[in-house]
C-alpha cells in the first residue's frame, strides 16, 4: 500500500486548471489501457497503478474533486483491498449493489459537469455508451490531452526501445504476403478502403514479427494502416534491424515505414480521400476513431483478429509440441518440489517459481515466461492473480495447499497451466472443493457442442458441479491463447460475461479450461489446461452445422490424492484415467531420453489410474 494523497492533490489541481486553456473538469477517468488497449502494459503506461497504488491488470480509476474510486472485478477484490490506501473507495465491479461508472457519475455530478479522459486510452466501445449516459444526465465527456497523470508522474519510465525480431515461416505457417492478400480480399468484400490496426498482437501476428516492449508479451509498439495499394507501418525505426528488412523481402512485402506518432496524421489524410471507407474496430481507441467521420466508419472486428484466432496447421502443431516440452518442465518441477518438502529442504513461493523457470529455460525453443508465475501457498492461493513479493512470500510446505499458475513463450507456441497440490494431508473441505472443480473441468473438457457456438454458452458446464455445492469462482472459465503471442487472446472466450466480438468456436482455436474455487484467507484451487477445438463425430451432427469438442494439449498430471473418488461418475473417472495415460505415454520417453529417473518415477506414480469404488 503506497500513500496517494500527494499525487491525487496534484491531479486535482490540474483538473481545476487544465493545460492548453481548456478550462476545468469535475471528474477524470484513468483506464487501465495503453493507446493500443493492451491488457498488460509497459511500465510507462501503468498510469492507473501509479495514481491508485493498485497494480492488478484490470481496473478503472475515477477521481473527482472530493472522491477517488477504483472499479475492479472479482479476480482482484482481495488484492485491491490490500493495496488501496484510505484515499480510495473500492468498487466491486460485478456485484449487484455496485453501480457502473457511468451510473455513478450520472448520479453524483450536477448537470453541466464535465468528465475528462485521455481518448487514446479508451476504446470506442467503452467511450460511446459512457458519452451517451453522461449526455442524458446533462454532462459531457471530453478528450483531454496531454494525459494528466503523465504530468504529475515525475519519474515516469521511458518508452521501451527493444529490438524487433522476425518469426520464421517454419513457425508462422503463412507468409506476410499471403496474410495481406487475405485481408485485402476481406476489405473488398466489405467495401473498405482503409483498415486501421492498433492491437499490438494483431500487428505482430500479421507481420510475422515479435518484440519485447511489454514484459512477457512478445509485441512491440506500432500501428498498421492497410489500404488496397499500400501498407503503412508506424514504428520507431531504431527497433528495426537488417534482419527485419530481409524478412520483409522474403515475405514479398515492402511496407512504408513511418514514425510511430505519425499514425493520426496519415489516417486523417487517407480518410479525407474521396470515396474512402475506413474499417476501424470498436476495440480501437476513440482518439483514432474520432479522426474518421461517422459516415465513413465501418465498425467490425478486424479480419486479422479473426484470422489469428484460428491457428493454421503449422501453428496448431507448434502449440501441441510446445505443451509437451512444457509438460516435461512442469513434471520436473513438481517432482523436485515434492523431494524438497520430503527432505525438509526449505523452499518458498519465490524460490519455487525461480526453479520452475530454470526447468523451462532448458527446453528447446524457450523464449521466456508468458506471465509472472502465480506461486501461491495456503491463503495466498485465494488471491486469484497473486504473485509473490518479498513481503508476502510464504514457505511451501506439507501443511497447506499450493497453487501454481504459470506459462512460457516458445518459438512455436505459448503455454498457460495451473495445478493445485497438497504435499501433506488435505482437509475434507479441500478435497470436496477440489473434486467439484475437477468435475467442472472434466465436464467442459469433454463437452460436445455445435460448431460456431459462442463460448459464453459453455460457461455453466464448468460451474454446475460447484453450483450444486453452493460454490463458485469470480473469474472467466476460458480465454484464448496466442501462438508465441499474448497469453490472453480474443476475440473468443468462455465466461459469464458477454464477449461482443466472439465469432463462435471452431476447429483450431485454442482456449484455456480453468474453473476454480477460492476460500478467502485460507486456500485457492484452480485446474487449468489449454484445449484445442477439434471436430467431434456424433450421429446427428447438429443438422449439418458440425460438432466440436476439445482436445487437451496440456501435459501434466492432476493430483489424485485431492480427489473424493466416490463423487466422480464412471465417465469422469475414465476421462481422467485416459488423460493420465496420455500424459504418461507422451512424457515418459522424453524423460528416459534425458535419464531423469526421479521425475519419471514421480510421473508414473502420479498417473496411476483411479480404481472404481
Amino acid at each position: 500500500m503506497k500513500p496517494t494523497g500527494e499525487v491525487l492533490s496534484a491531479l486535482r489541481s490540474l483538473m481545476a486548471n487544465l493545460p492548453n486553456s481548456l478550462g476545468s473538469i469535475n471528474a477524470y477517468i484513468i483506464p487501465s489501457d495503453d493507446a493500443h488497449q493492451s491488457e498488460y502494459l509497459a511500465k510507462r503506461d501503468e498510469r492507473r497503478a501509479f495514481i491508485s497504488g493498485f497494480d492488478g491488470s484490470a481496473g478503472t480509476a475515477v477521481v473527482t474533486e472530493r472522491e477517488a474510486l477504483l472499479w475492479t472485478d472479482g479476480r482482484y477484490y482481495q488484492q485491491a483491498g490490500n493495496q488501496l490506501d484510505s484515499n480510495w473507495t473500492l468498487m466491486r465491479d460485478g456485484q449487484p449493489a455496485t453501480p457502473t461508472i457511468d451510473a455513478w457519475l450520472a448520479k453524483v455530478l450536477q448537470p453541466g459537469c464535465r468528465v475528462g479522459v485521455d481518448a487514446n486510452l479508451m476504446s470506442t466501445r467503452a467511450w460511446n455508451p459512457l458519452q451517451t449516459s453522461l449526455k442524458s444526465a446533462g454532462c459531457s465527456l471530453l478528450p483531454i490531452s496531454p494525459n494528466l497523470v503523465d504530468l504529475v508522474w515525475k519519474d515516469q519510465p521511458a518508452a521501451p526501445q527493444n529490438p524487433i525480431i522476425p518469426l520464421d515461416s517454419s513457425f508462422a505457417g503463412e507468409s506476410v504476403a499471403e496474410k495481406l492478400a487475405a485481408v485485402r480480399e476481406t476489405m473488398v468484400e466489405n467495401r473498405a478502403t482503409v483498415l486501421v490496426v492498433s492491437a499490438l498482437d494483431e500487428i505482430a501476428w500479421f507481420l510475422n514479427l515479435r518484440g519485447s516492449d511489454i514484459d512477457y508479451n512478445p509485441v512491440f509498439f506500432s500501428y498498421l494502416l492497410v489500404t488496397l495499394e499500400d501498407l503503412y507501418f508506424f514504428v520507431d525505426e531504431r527497433k528495426l534491424s537488417e534482419a527485419v528488412s530481409d524478412h520483409f523481402q522474403r515475405n514479398q512485402v515492402q511496407p512504408q515505414i513511418r514514425p510511430y506518432h505519425d499514425v493520426q496524421e496519415v489516417l486523417k489524410t487517407l480518410t479525407e480521400a474521396s470515396g474512402s471507407r475506413v474499417w476501424v474496430s470498436l476495440g480501437s481507441s476513440y482518439a483514432l476513431t474520432a479522426l474518421v467521420p461517422e459516415e465513413k466508419r465501418l465498425h467490425k472486428i478486424t479480419p486479422i483478429n479473426l484470422m489469428k484466432a484460428v491457428k493454421n496447421e503449422v501453428e496448431a502443431a507448434g502449440m501441441r509440441q510446445c505443451h509437451i516440452r512444457d509438460g516435461v518442465a512442469l513434471c520436473q518441477y513438481f517432482a523436485w518440489l515434492e523431494r524438497c518438502i520430503r527432505e525438509n529442504r526449505p523452499v518458498d513461493e519465490i524460490s519455487g517459481a525461480e526453479q520452475l523457470e530454470k526447468f523451462r529455460s532448458k527446453q528447446e525453443k524457450y523464449m521466456g515466461l508468458s506471465f509472472t508465475t502465480i506461486s501461491a501457498s495456503g491463503p495466498n492461493g485465494s488471491v486469484i492473480h497473486y504473485h509473490p513479493l518479498p513481503e508476502t512470500n510464504r514457505p511451501i510446505s506439507d501443511k497447506e495447499m499450493y497453487l501454481c499458475d504459470s506459462g512460457a513463450q516458445y518459438l512455436d507456441g505459448t503455454t498457460d497451466v495451473t495445478r493445485t497440490v497438497h504435499f501433506g494431508t488435505p482437509t475434507e473441505e479441500e478435497i470436496h472443493a477440489f473434486t467439484c472443480v475437477l468435475k467442472g473441468q472434466i465436464a467442459l473438457g469433454t463437452a460436445i457442442f455445435p460448431r460456431k457456438v459462442k463460448g459464453q454458452f459453455l460457461d455453466t458446464i464448468a460451474r454446475k458441479a460447484l453450483w450444486d455445492a453452493g460454490l463458485d469462482y469470480g473469474h472467466g472459465t476460458g480465454h484464448g491463447i496466442g501462438h508465441f503471442l499474448n497469453v490472453h487472446e480474443g476475440p473468443m472466450g468462455i465466461g459469464i460475461r458477454l464477449m461482443p466480438d466472439d465469432p463462435g468456436l471452431e476447429e483450431n482455436m485454442f482456449l484455456s479450461n480453468e474453473p476454480g474455487y477460492y476460500k478467502d484467507g485460507q486456500f485457492g484451487i484452480r485446474i487449468e489446461d489449454i484445449v484445442q477445438v477439434v471436430s467431434a463425430s456424433i450421429r446427428d451432427n447438429f443438422n449439418g452445422r458440425g460438432a466440436c469438442t476439445f482436445s487437451t494439449v496440456t501435459m501434466c498430471p492432476i493430483q489424485t490424492k485431492l480427489i473424493a473418488v466416490p463423487l466422480l461418475t464412471d465417465k469422469e473417472r475414465d476421462s481422467l484415467n485416459r488423460y493420465h495415460e496420455t500424459v504418461r505415454q507422451t512424457l515418459s520417453p522424453l524423460l528416459k531420453e534425458i535419464n531423469d529417473t526421479e521425475t519419471l518415477a514421480w510421473l508414473e506414480r502420479e498417473t496411476q489410474p483411479i480404481a472404481s469404488v
